[in-house]
């Protein structure tokens, strides 16, 4: 059974736990506060759920899942993440994180900055522009009208393609939008940020997207 290793039990983390549990994945949640904090939300997952530190969830994992500050984001396992897909979710909000000049001044991306940390890993962004509670409850079938559309962006096809595969799963369709380099497309306070749209709605709000805000 493919094992996913989610980083960050925040909103994100615990519902994306929650999805691929009822998907019959197993899943190895870890966090910044130990794994004794991580109790009540493993006894809700079941027994396809332990808790464990950030690097034995990486080391757990078939493919992981990062969703925490993006402040913190070089506290993340390299090591252990060495080889694998990394399904990025971390966004930018400097009054949180402080100021990334890089960012600010639209040279660089999130995951662009995730993706350079972890330099063994094959980083794809995902989840990062839909609202927490959307992601275990907004989901349908393949080919259902109106599907919900979410993008990645990744510099590696097998990544891309892994993402591709769990959105199908969780109940989304998938716009690529290509390398890192245009992940920003995607990033807070764009178009595409955390509002409901389908496919074609999606498109149309990376293409009007402004570089900086």
């Amino acid at each position: 059974m493919t094992t996913i290793g989610i980083i960050g039990a925040g909103h994100i983390g615990s519902q994306i736990a929650r999805k691929a549990v009822q998907l019959g994945y197993d899943v190895v949640i870890g966090n910044s506060r130990g794994p004794e904090t991580l109790t009540q939300l493993v006894a809700e997952l079941g027994p396809r759920a332990r808790a464990a530190t950030a690097a034995e969830a990486g080391a757990a994992a078939d493919f992981a899942v990062v969703t925490i500050p993006l402040k913190n984001y070089k506290a993340l396992p390299a090591e252990a993440l060495a080889g694998k897909v990394v399904i990025d979710t971390i966004n930018y909000y400097f009054e949180r994180d402080g100021h990334f000049p890089e960012l600010d001044a639209g040279e660089a991306t999130t995951s662009g900055l995730v993706q350079a940390h972890l330099a063994d890993s094959h980083v794809t962004k995902g989840f990062n522009h839909i609202p927490s509670g959307d992601i275990t409850t907004s989901g349908t079938p393949a080919g259902s009208e109106n599907r919900r559309a979410l993008a990645t962006a990744s510099d590696h096809e097998d990544a891309a393609a892994l993402v591709t595969r769990i959105y199908d799963e969780f109940g989304f369709d998938t716009v690529n939008i290509g390398p890192l380099a245009e992940s920003w497309r995607v990033e807070r306070d764009r178009p595409a940020y955390v509002v409901r749209q389908n496919a074609e709605e999606l498109k149309a709000n990376l293409a009007k997207a402004p570089r900086t805000i």
